[in-house]
């Protein structure tokens, strides 16, 4: 259902997209109703990704678009990076999840801290979808606090390092070739670049998730697990603004990709109000389904013009932190809002895996929650504003 070719758009916002920008979106528009729609609510039911559509999602350019060509990447705007997200959460928060990880998480902090051997190999690798990564700075018992992490590397005299400890909460982690992995040291926080299959290391899945159910979710365990450093730190940077600056990337991402599920939501609500006969007329003719219909597309419009203009600031490199937690505050809470209301459109048929809503609703409870809480987020807008922490 609701495999159509358009997004929602009240206010002409594709009048304001280039054409590479629409291609983007018109491209994972077709990938996501022809490849993720059909299969997702299965994948859902059972737990599982479905791992064939990666090589597929690397071959159309989905893993890392807005880094260089140099790389194997695309080198897109941010906006159609955006756009790319938006259409990829509205078949599944797990696809979405698995991209900006792969992108935002892994490939930029490659690119940005890592060595030039690093970035020959593994960049072009993850473009294509050869290989997988994840990334590691939650632990079980420091999520907003990430400056308390118990996961430590100590450098040894024979250059390599030993890193113990765990992560929790990690996208891609079981099914991922690489963890980058982000550990105290003497000199501050470091990155670590681990492979799957170094001894002492594991990722076990995380199951019995009541949200993300496609999406793989796993924890991160080191015991006494030696890299080598040349091979595995990332020696661009020392210190939080190294994980910190990636999560800023992978925000700006979920801002526009919660978007997507608002709208596929919204248009599934829209389409069965049209059809469902209550009372011998269509629902969508009575007053209150109106008013939902037209809070939902309203919220929308108002969402995609935020991240429009915050992806243009992004592009011109006038972004700022405190931005982005505004659009990824702002529209995964109107997303979840507007799930909700499209479950009440459908009533009894809005929980059935027969329409993707509460697959969604359900997905945006952890995405509200991950990559900065809506909480902290708020504070983060709150210190912009005023100049005063309210967190210290």
């Amino acid at each position: 259902m609701n495999q159509t070719t358009e997004l929602t758009d009240y206010m002409n916002f594709q009048d304001l997209l280039d054409d590479e920008e629409k291609l983007v979106r018109e491209t994972a528009r077709g990938f996501v109703n022809e490849k993720v729609m059909p299969i997702i609510d299965e994948h859902a039911q059972k737990e599982s990704f479905p791992e064939h559509l990666i090589v597929e999602m690397g071959g159309l350019g989905f893993f890392g678009p807005s880094l260089p060509e140099e790389f194997g990447c695309a080198g897109l705007s941010n906006v159609a990076y955006g756009l790319l997200m938006y259409e990829l959460e509205r078949g599944d928060s797990a696809l979405r999840s698995l991209a900006s990880v792969q992108g935002s998480l892994v490939m930029y902090p490659i690119f940005a801290f890592g060595s030039e051997e690093q970035k020959a190999y593994w960049l072009p690798r993850m473009a294509a979808g050869e290989k997988i990564g994840c990334f590691g700075l939650t632990e079980p018992d420091f999520g907003s606090n990430p400056s308390g992490m118990r996961t430590r590397a100590e450098r040894r005299d024979d250059g390599t390092w030993l890193i113990n400890g765990a992560k929790m909460w990690i996208t891609n982690g079981t099914i991922a070739d690489v963890a980058l992995v982000w550990a105290a040291t003497e000199e501050g926080v470091r990155g670590f670049l681990v492979e799957q299959g170094t001894p002492g290391f594991s990722a076990p899945q995380m199951k019995g998730k009541w949200s993300l159910r496609a999406s793989v979710t796993s924890e991160l365990i080191f015991d006494n697990v030696v890299v080598k450093e040349g091979k595995s730190l990332l020696p661009g940077v020392i210190g939080l603004k190294g994980p910190l600056s990636c999560l800023t990337q992978a925000r700006y991402g979920i801002a526009w990709g919660a978007l997507g599920a608002a709208d596929n939501c919204y248009q599934t609500a829209l389409e069965y109000s049209q059809t469902r006969v209550q009372f011998d007329r269509p629902i969508g003719a009575f007053q209150l389904q109106q008013k939902k219909l037209a809070e939902m597309v309203t919220e929308i419009t108002k969402g995609q013009l935020l991240v429009l203009q915050l992806g243009r600031l992004k592009d011109l490199g006038k972004a700022t932190p405190a931005q982005v937690s505004m659009a990824k505050m702002n529209n995964v809470q109107v997303a979840l809002d507007i799930c909700r209301s499209a479950r009440t459109i459908l009533g009894a048929n809005g929980i059935m895996g027969e329409y993707p809503i509460m697959r969604h609703a359900a997905n945006l409870e952890s995405v509200y929650t991950y990559e900065g809480t809506h909480d902290i987020h708020t504070l983060i807008i709150g210190q912009e504003v005023t100049g005063l922490a309210a967190y210290r």
